[in-house]
């Protein structure tokens, strides 16, 4: 018996993907390809925010946090010779009568003409800050 003129057909189909495993399998490949995307492009993101000189907040935030004591009210200052032209203001306030202060900062710095600005919040602990809470 000649079991190879049998049908050829049968070898052929069992060989192939359906329609079903083929969307399938691209469908898995793009989302792995997006994802590749949005991660380079958020480090082109960075990279190019690192050469334009951003300034971040976490600075001004690292000094505020090296004293003991609080008071509430504003702050200002700037960054010397390390950076020229930048300067940074942080508002001070009592956002619990434990000792808790909320310091909003914002940074400031000429980019090209422009002026740019970063801000952001911190908590700070301090119990050794006066409480007005408790002057009363």
């Amino acid at each position: 018996m000649n079991t190879e003129s049998r049908r050829p057909q049968d070898n052929a189909w069992q060989a192939a993907f359906t329609l079903l495993e083929v969307l399938i399998a691209m469908g898995i490949f793009f989302m792995a390809v997006f994802a590749i995307l949005d991660l380079v492009a958020q480090n082109l993101r960075i990279a190019r925010g690192l050469r334009l000189g951003e300034i971040e907040f976490s600075s001004v935030a690292a000094e505020l946090s090296m004293t003991n004591r609080l008071t509430e009210g504003a702050t200002m200052g700037d960054f010397g010779d390390l950076r020229p032209g930048a300067s940074w203001t942080a508002e001070t306030q009592l956002y619990s009568s434990n000792g808790l202060f909320r310091v909003d900062i914002a940074v400031d710095w000429p980019d090209t003409g422009l002026v740019r600005q970063r801000k952001g919040s911190i908590l700070l602990y301090r119990p050794d800050s006066p409480n007005p809470a408790f002057a009363r």
